[in-house]
């Protein structure tokens, strides 16, 4: 009897240590991370800025929208507050344009956003043309889509119009020598919802599946107080140009795409002369051209040319409005 008894306990004892929920100590308990819960919080921001065209009454009138998207790969979605004046043209064409907005175009872009079409013409705000499908089609948007609206999905205060994309139209030097797209050259407006702030795009930071092969660029740091403008003027022995050329261009890239303190490696030859090469480097910081002229890729750079520049000159500058920021990157 008492081995019996033995025997079941042992099995509990058994069974409750299979089935029961271990607590899993890889993943820590969000109140232990530095995260800091902002509830219910909408977050996808920026989003590309849009002017959106339709005819209203009779006129063309535009309208700065803030929050669209993509829907699958054959719909886009515009969502607009169910005051805005621009909605019952919409409703009644079921079509609409959705000009992306360059920097040229961004104050009148502003404007539209700014006043009511109910209270105001804005119809010649922009210059225009009606494209194929029957839209306004802005001249100075960089690319304009026209669409069909397929559907309108209503929740509280918008109406959400789900879009099939007709036309799309793009400035000619918008596109690369394939006549695709490049949004290095676009680079669209974006819009920051909370702050209503306006900002840049354009900067290509890697290629999607192929970083392994090709890295992209490092995030960069900001400028400090102690960080290096310079002008590196260098004149070359004319018989190593061509292979000092392949040492400058690989230390550069490297430099760019590894090096979070390297900001600017511009490298220019003078037309009259190519032996004469003068580089604008900014580092963020001392410590950052430290770690820079210490690290393999330079002091292989450096050991390699030694015997091929004729002379080094190295003049520190002093950037006459330091709020102007350079944009050195790597496609």
């Amino acid at each position: 009897m008492v081995k019996t008894i033995l025997g079941v306990l042992s099995l509990l004892v058994l069974l409750s240590c299979s089935t029961a929920v271990k607590k899993n100590t890889a993943q820590p308990d969000m109140m232990e991370t530095n995260k800091k819960n902002l509830g219910k919080l909408i977050a996808l921001y920026p989003k590309p800025m849009t002017v959106v065209g339709a005819e209203v009454n009779g006129k063309a009138n535009w309208l700065v929208v803030g929050h669209t998207g993509v829907i699958g790969h054959d719909r886009i979605l515009v969502s607009m507050s169910k005051s805005h004046y621009t909605n019952q043209g919409i409703k009644k064409t079921k079509r609409l344009s959705v000009n992306l907005v360059s920097r040229e175009m961004l104050p009148k872009a502003d404007y539209v956003g700014s006043v009511s079409g109910a209270a105001v013409d804005k119809s010649e705000v922009f210059a225009y043309h009606i494209g194929e499908h029957g839209t306004p089609v802005i001249d100075a948007s960089p690319l304009t889509m026209e669409c069909e609206v397929a559907d309108i999905y209503e929740t509280d205060g918008f109406d959400n119009f789900i879009c099939a994309i007709v036309n799309t139209y793009a400035a000619s030097d918008m596109l690369d020598n394939d006549g695709k797209l490049d949004y290095t050259k676009l680079k669209p407006v974006l819009f920051e919802f909370p702050t209503y702030s306006y900002l840049a795009t354009g900067e290509v930071i890697g290629k999607c599946l192929n970083l392994d092969k090709q890295p992209g660029m490092c995030a960069k740091e900001p400028m400090t107080a102690d960080g290096i403008v310079r002008l590196s003027k260098i004149e070359v022995y004319p018989q190593y140009l061509d292979e000092y050329m392949r040492y400058a261009t690989e230390v550069g890239e490297i430099s760019l795409r590894t090096e979070p303190g390297v900001l600017t490696m511009y490298a220019v030859g003078e037309k009259e002369n190519p032996c004469k090469i003068t580089i604008l480097e900014t580092y963020a910081s001392r410590e950052a051209y430290e770690k820079h002229i210490a690290s393999e890729h330079f002091q292989k750079y450096k050991q390699g040319t030694l015997h091929m520049v004729k002379s080094l000159v190295l003049s520190d500058q002093t950037p006459l409005d330091p709020a102007n920021k350079l944009n050195n990157f790597m496609q």
